[in-house]
């Protein structure tokens, strides 16, 4: 079974559990939170780590969460931890947020910018994705800057990919160009 079905699978458990008992939101911080502390290398290697015993990383899942989790998250990840699954919770903490967004009709969009853009010009992008039928009721919007793309943005919308970047543009008419030799006419 592949790693996305695996915590898929789990992330629906806790969101079933987090709907039952009406904490859906409490959950979903507390998984934001874990999200967080994880993007630190060596939590995330720790819990990939064969080598290193359950017992173990139980106790430095202890020291780090206690009383940080509420009930339903703290009991979750105890059982995972003691079913040996530790390895796919940074994936099932991806897919319960994935699964949370498609739940609250949320569309996650990346807006890629040569700069920074305005907060109004960012209202004014997003004002037009919801209008459009591409996104859901609301958009969690991601701005990165990269000034590789020389100006222009990228959005991508789930797979949907709208690039209207100089360097784009720029590569389109290189490859117009390649293979197409100017001859000249007497």
């Amino acid at each position: 079974m592949s790693v996305q079905t695996i915590a898929s699978r789990y992330a629906k458990a806790l969101m079933d559990l987090a709907v039952e008992r009406n904490a859906v939101d409490t959950v979903l911080e507390n998984v934001k939170m874990f999200k967080e502390a994880v993007s630190n290398r060596d939590l995330y290697l720790l819990l990939k780590s064969p080598i290193v015993k359950e017992s173990k990383k139980i106790e430095i899942f202890k020291v780090l969460f206690d009383g940080k989790l509420d009930e339903i998250t703290d009991g979750f990840f105890s059982i995972i931890m003691r079913k040996g699954r530790e390895e796919y919770l940074p994936e099932i903490a991806d897919s319960f947020i994935t699964q949370y967004k498609s739940r609250q009709k949320i569309s996650s969009a990346k807006i890629t910018t040569a700069a920074p853009m305005s907060e109004e010009k960012l209202a004014e992008i997003k004002a037009t994705l919801l209008k459009s039928n591409i996104t859901e009721e609301s958009i969690d919007l991601e701005v990165v800057v990269d000034p590789s793309i020389l100006g222009g943005f990228v959005i991508e919308i789930g797979d949907k990919l709208y690039n209207a970047s100089v360097l784009h543009q720029l590569n389109k008419l290189k490859k117009e160009f390649v293979g197409n030799d100017y001859v000249k006419a007497y």
